[in-house]
């Protein structure tokens, strides 16, 4: 602040005494500016603008400079020094009405900064060894964080201490309200174009608030911000208070930031700019969707098969459900109706069609929980039933995201590619197509095999479930139909084929449970035998 308070006395120093300089140059027989003044020459005193009043306002400017860098300035306070400091800042000022040398006026502005520049080059000096001190004592720390917590847990702890987000909020917010000033002093608002002012102010301050990557991280902060309240009012919504959805902010932020420099938002002429933010936010708006669902279906599956009582709990949550259907099919409506088939159209449509039919999948996944709570026998269907459900949810979720991929492929070639872009579709492409298919066709083929085991697998008769009068021992409910391993045990044919999935030995006595082909004994014999602990947490996954 000492430095800024200096150059800007200095420059304001030697603006006016150029135009005092021009001033002497018209007047006649060496006649200075206060001899004018005494003679009331006002003729000469109004020429270049009236220089008299531009000396007087240099005076009053040095005068508040002065006063500032007297009170901060961190350098000796002697009591005399302190009296001298203001006159530097004002010798210049004084000097201009005085008869004195065109080359020593001139010089004054640097001989005027010449002791607030010594004082502040002598605090820089003493302070050298604190500095250092001060830098070697915050690398340890960091170190020592690191080396006991990690990287994350650092950045994160900084983050929060130094209040990134406010602070970047702040900013954007200080300069939406320039930009407002701007739009008013330039004319804007009486400009017929055809808007409304109340459009045409929004749309210039949200294209002046996001041309640099600064702008754009404080424009994220505030997304993030107006996110996290979202999310909260979700939550308040469902009546849930887990910890996992209250990162809603975090996300979209990350979502936004991600689009804004994969679309080169800073880089676009103001008008493509504008258009570009506004397909950046629908496309945040679908991805809110997704997160908002991925916050309601754990709640639908716990309500429902938990049997909770709860009708407002249960009434929330498929308001909530209802909400992800009807806002994704008007914008859909919306966006078809008013703009032009495009690969971004697609891309939002993809969207919105994805999270309406993963709704419909959970709906109808907690419909068959709610009915499973009604019946008074164990349904063995259930099981198979769900698989097809999410297996269909997951077959067109996958769809979309080649579909997705193609897309971007696209954009990548023929729009606008950029390297950003294409990393992210790397990503996309290993993350949900890539594993996505991986995982699916391990599970699928993990079924698969389960269920050929079951059905190698003999079936009890009424007599042998009469006789045994018991409960399957892994999920402790009545059996009226069983399956017999070769051990002579008795299991839900569905829990047995769920117990297969995590391994090949009976749950009670340890026994193969089935017969294996040659190559199976090979591997089997060559794995060791799974202690009783194991196997029950390798069940409760």
């Amino acid at each position: 602040m000492s430095v800024g308070v200096v150059f800007v006395s200095y420059w304001s120093n030697a603006s006016t005494i150029k135009s005092v300089a021009i001033l002497l140059d018209d007047f006649k027989n060496g006649s200075s500016i206060l001899d004018n003044i005494l003679s009331l020459n006002v003729e000469h005193l109004s020429k270049n603008g009236g220089v008299t009043f531009q000396i007087f306002q240099n005076y009053v400017l040095q005068c508040f400079l002065s006063f500032i860098f007297v009170n901060i300035h961190l350098g000796p306070r002697y009591s005399t020094l302190q009296k001298i400091l203001p006159l530097t800042f004002l010798a210049p000022s004084m000097l201009t009405v005085l008869p004195v040398p065109s080359t020593l006026l001139n010089h004054m502005p640097v001989f005027s900064a010449l002791l607030p520049l010594a004082l502040v080059k002598f605090v820089l000096w003493s302070s050298v060894v604190p500095i250092i001190q001060t830098l070697y004592n915050g690398y340890t720390h960091a170190r020592t964080f690191v080396s006991n917590f990690g990287m994350s847990a650092l950045v994160e702890t900084e983050w929060t201490r130094l209040n990134v987000p406010e602070v970047l909020r702040t900013f954007w917010l200080l300069r939406v309200v320039e930009h407002a000033g701007i739009f008013f002093a330039s004319g804007y608002w009486e400009l017929d174009d055809g808007h409304t002012p109340y459009f045409r102010l929004m749309k210039y301050l949200l294209v002046t608030g996001c041309d640099t990557l600064t702008a754009v991280l404080g424009i994220t902060s505030i997304v993030s911000y107006v996110c996290n309240y979202i999310g909260k009012f979700f939550q308040w919504l469902l009546l849930s208070d887990d910890e996992n959805d209250k990162n809603f902010g975090t996300v979209s932020a990350i979502v936004f930031y991600i689009l804004a420099l994969q679309t080169g938002l800073t880089g676009l002429e103001p008008e493509i700019r504008f258009v570009r933010l506004c397909r950046n936010f629908c496309l945040l708006f679908t991805a809110i969707l997704h997160f908002v669902h991925n916050v309601v279906n754990p709640l639908l599956m716990s309500l429902s098969a938990s049997h909770n009582p709860s009708l407002r709990r249960h009434l929330h949550a498929l308001l909530v459900c209802l909400v992800l259907v009807v806002l994704p099919l008007l914008l859909m409506y919306y966006l078809w109706s008013t703009q032009n088939t495009s690969t971004w159209l697609l891309a939002v449509s993809a969207f919105s069609v994805e999270v309406i039919v993963k709704v419909f999948v959970s709906l109808a996944i907690y419909s068959l929980f709610l009915l499973d709570a009604r019946r008074e026998t164990f349904w063995e269907k259930l099981d198979d039933y769900i698989y097809y459900i999410r297996a269909f949810g997951n077959t067109v979720e996958f769809c979309f995201g080649i579909f997705l991929f193609f897309n971007g492929a696209w954009i990548l070639l023929f729009e606008s590619g950029s390297a950003i872009r294409a990393v992210m579709m790397c990503i996309h492409a290993y993350f949900n197509i890539w594993c996505d298919a991986k995982a699916g066709w391990s599970v699928f083929m993990k079924r698969r095999t389960a269920v050929n085991k079951i059905e190698s697998l003999p079936e009890a008769d009424e007599e042998q479930l009469r006789r045994l009068d018991d409960v399957c021992a892994i999920c402790y409910q009545e059996m009226r139909s069983a399956k017999i391993t070769r051990c002579k045990h008795f299991f839900h044919g569905v829990c047995l084929r769920k117990w297969l999935y995590v391994q090949d030995r009976c749950p009670l006595c340890h026994e193969i449970l089935h017969g294996m082909d040659c190559e199976e004994r090979k591997q089997s014999g060559n794995q060791p035998r799974p202690t009783d602990q194991e196997e029950e947490n390798n069940y409760d996954r």
